[in-house]
């Protein structure tokens, strides 16, 4: 498998990450895990530090991608479902129209435009919620095109298929994690694409005990490698699950994440694992538990997890571990710091009340919160809680921000802003 240098790099030693440019060719950035090698802005408002502001034809909680001197964005227009590519001097280049048929889901909280794009820097990939995948190159030209619902079945998920696929190499992963409401187990499904044609790699049916909303599934997938091991996370459907990336053949899985003596049929995952070095930090949802788990496991390694935490979940925002130090921000605005060893509770304390749906940020010591309706708390990284700075940009955002070549790019539902100090000469 050819793998490009950047996007190979899953695991990093933390401690070497130094302040450089870099892209950020998919949701969680470079190393997939919503940490930057970069400083940008802590303060700002609409009339200080704004590089520039592009209006947007419509909503999304779609993460923008950099790489070089394009972004890329997904958005509504109208009913259609588009693909933006955006200078980084802030104007449009091109717009491709991926699908039509848009739905919006629990009023302005997501519509099919909901899965972030990926990029190689040759090549720009755009999933929507309703089975539209396209390819085209930096130019917008189109490579080619399918459906997955027509290809796998349609989807039988309440709020649309928000996951985002992973990128690696010549390959796209995807977990396909729904079902209809029943008491049937649940049966999902993962595939890889090869990038350059969209034609099947391989394709594994995934397999639990879920039932009823449990089987939906809003998480993406996750990368893991390191010296020892390599293999992709699916997440949903009650389990955490790896699969070896030759064949998706499962490797391990961890259950119990739904406790069955206290069973909630409506725990459905939103929020994704993350991949930090030497571990997996895996979240469930509403208020329930959060465990950690060795990459090196094989069966069920339900009984011998790292730690857990018991309650208090985040539901939507992903975590982000550095340095030691596990973030979990809570769907409220609460941030607990965890001991990454040992799950042990740092400090909780509370950002801006609001809704959070975009997951953390850290960039050059500092943790980047984003709350529903816009404001953006900068909290100083490491083991005592110290607010440096709330932004408001007044324009309500879910999606995660993305940070590029000293440049901190926010998604709001109605423009992308960049946003960099600015010289005071």
């Amino acid at each position: 498998m050819i793998r490009s240098p950047i996007l190979a790099v899953a695991i990093l030693p933390l401690t070497s990450l130094s302040l450089e440019a870099e892209n950020w060719p998919s949701w969680r950035g470079p190393r997939r895990d919503g940490t930057s090698a970069e400083s940008v802005a802590t303060s700002w408002s609409p009339g200080k530090n704004v590089r520039w502001r592009l209006a947007l034809p419509g909503a999304s909680g779609a993460t923008p991608v950099i790489w070089g001197e394009r972004i890329f964005l997904t958005s509504v227009e109208g009913k259609d479902l588009v693909l933006i590519c955006v200078s980084t001097e802030g104007k449009q280049l091109w717009k491709q129209v991926v699908s039509t048929g848009n739905r919006n889901v629990r009023g302005d909280e997501g519509n099919y435009a909901s899965p972030s794009p990926c990029t190689d820097g040759e090549h720009v990939w755009s999933f929507m919620a309703d089975g539209a995948l396209a390819c085209y190159d930096l130019d917008g030209h189109e490579k080619w095109s399918t459906n997955l619902q027509e290809r796998y079945g349609k989807f039988q998920i309440q709020f649309g298929l928000s996951s985002t696929p992973v990128l690696d190499g010549d390959r796209l992963y995807f977990q396909l994690i729904h079902g209809k409401w029943s008491k049937t187990p649940s049966r999902g499904q993962v595939v890889a694409l090869d990038k350059t044609t969209g034609k099947e790699v391989w394709r594994q049916v995934r397999s639990t005990d879920a039932i009823d909303e449990c089987k939906h599934s809003y998480a993406s997938p996750i990368l893991y490698r390191d010296g020892k091991h390599e293999f992709l996370v699916t997440h949903g459907a009650d389990w955490v699950i790896a699969h070896r990336l030759k064949d998706g053949k499962e490797l391990w899985r961890c259950g119990n994440l739904n406790v069955k003596s206290n069973y909630n049929n409506t725990l459905r995952f939103v929020a994704s694992p993350v991949a930090a070095e030497g571990m997996i930090v895996v979240p469930t949802a509403k208020g329930r538990k959060v465990v950690a788990l060795d990459p090196g496991g094989k069966g069920d390694v339900s009984r011998s997890i790292r730690w857990e935490l018991p309650r208090d979940t985040p539901d939507v925002p992903s975590p982000l571990v550095r340095d030691g130090i596990a973030y979990l921000c809570r769907e409220n605005g609460v941030l607990m710091a965890l001991d990454a060893k040992s799950g042990d509770r740092i400090y909780q304390e509370r950002a801006v009340p609001d809704r959070y749906r975009a997951s953390p940020v850290w960039a050059d010591g500092r943790v980047y919160l984003t709350a529903r309706k816009g404001k953006i708390t900068v909290v100083k990284a490491g083991r005592e809680f110290e607010i440096l700075a709330t932004n408001d940009l007044g324009e309500g955002m879910s999606a995660s921000p993305a940070i590029s070549n000293g440049v901190l790019y926010l998604r709001t539902q109605k423009a992308l802003w960049a946003i960099a100090e600015q010289s005071s000469e």
